[in-house]
């Protein structure tokens, strides 16, 4: 059971108090509160879990502090949806808000080479009117010969160009416990001149004892990639592991399936899962058309197919698009061959608009003056 306090509520007003005390006397139920800071409000939500079943859900609404009750699912308990659209969805970071109806553009390396680019690449970004970027500097790698990426070592220039050119987050990966307290170490010496997402590559989707980590701090928020050979569920579930550790602010990233049945494609495009994930969570969804395509190969029609495959995915609803640029693309440490040229990121991200614009549009082809129709 779900009890969602209403909005703003002060953990030390007398109503929350009251609230907090019933509850907390309640037969075999122990309470998680979790907060959640949007754009305009902070939401506090608690957790009922134990013997729930007997509970008197309107007894528990009455509550001076509660806004409303949910009986929850045993599915994604935190970041479940529960057939409840009044839910927040969503979070707002650094200043940058991250829900279920905007778009956020991470463009950037997907490996840092040197200062040089990444000051190209940031300084286009910021040129074009974005506050996002992709930065890999922590790179887990198949083959154990092939660059690892510069690590902490390069953290203090990426965040100082970073804080340069106004961009505000980063999705930066990080493959080890250890790399939490690098970045945040950093970023503190430097005074935080930028932000940044904790990126779960697709290899750590089921690294439980890392989730657990990443969930136990409440400082960033974490984009998740789906595991490349499992379920959705199971991936879905990964991002419960962050969730029940204490950091429900988490963005779910689509990838492509590895499976030759893709090919010629580096993974299969599973961009129709976008709204799928967005109706069983609560979860912003991100798509990263790079590495699920894979490939620079231009389509008949003159387009690159890593721009045919990010159009479906932000034409069905994404909220973020996650991919690969490079000044010098030859000579990318790291997956240099599918990475875009500067020269084709102002008619990238024009697109990109374009599609969501066409997705709000087709939205409203379906909604009636009551609302979205029923299934």
């Amino acid at each position: 059971m779900l009890a969602i306090l209403h909005p703003d509520t002060p953990l030390d007003s007398e109503a929350y108090r009251e609230t907090l005390h019933f509850l907390e006397n309640l037969p075999g139920v122990t309470l998680r509160v979790h907060e959640i800071q949007g754009a305009k409000q902070k939401l506090t939500e608690i957790y009922l879990l134990g013997e729930t079943k007997p509970l008197d859900k309107d007894e528990i609404a009455a509550l001076p502090a509660v806004e409303r009750v949910i009986r929850i699912s045993d599915d994604y308990r935190i970041l479940g949806r529960h057939h409840d659209d009044l839910r927040q969805n969503g979070f707002s970071y650094n200043g940058v808000s991250f829900d279920q109806n905007n778009l956020n553009i991470f463009a950037g390396l997907c490996a840092v080479d040197n200062q040089e680019h990444v000051d190209i690449m940031m300084r286009a970004l910021s040129e074009q009117g974005q506050h996002c970027t992709r930065m890999g500097a922590y790179k887990p790698r198949t083959n154990p010969y092939s660059f690892q990426g510069h690590g902490k070592g390069c953290l203090p220039w990426v965040f100082e160009t970073a804080g340069k050119h106004g961009i505000k987050v980063i999705a930066m990966e990080i493959t080890h416990e250890s790399h939490i307290e690098e970045i945040d170490n950093c970023l503190e010496k430097l005074g935080r001149p930028t932000g940044v997402m904790l990126q779960v590559g697709t290899r750590n989707t089921q690294n439980f004892e890392l989730l657990k980590s990443i969930g136990r701090q409440r400082i960033y928020p974490v984009l998740l990639k789906r595991g490349f050979g499992i379920t959705l569920n199971e991936s879905l579930n990964a991002a419960e592991y962050l969730a029940s550790e204490g950091n429900a602010n988490v963005v779910f990233c689509l990838r492509g399936m590895k499976t030759d049945a893709g090919q010629p494609h580096r993974n299969m495009v599973d961009f129709a899962h976008v709204p799928t994930v967005k109706r069983l969570t609560r979860m912003p969804v991100c798509i990263d058309p790079s590495h699920s395509v894979g490939t620079r190969d231009r389509a008949p029609d003159g387009l690159l197919e890593v721009v045919h495959a990010t159009a479906q995915g932000v034409i069905a609803g994404a909220n973020m698009v996650l991919a690969d640029f490079h000044p010098k693309p030859e000579k990318a440490l790291v997956d240099g061959p599918q990475a875009l040229h500067m020269r084709e990121l102002p008619a990238f991200l024009a697109d990109i608009q374009l599609c969501h614009e066409t997705w709000k549009k087709r939205r409203n082809l379906y909604t009636t003056d009551e609302g979205p129709q029923p299934a």
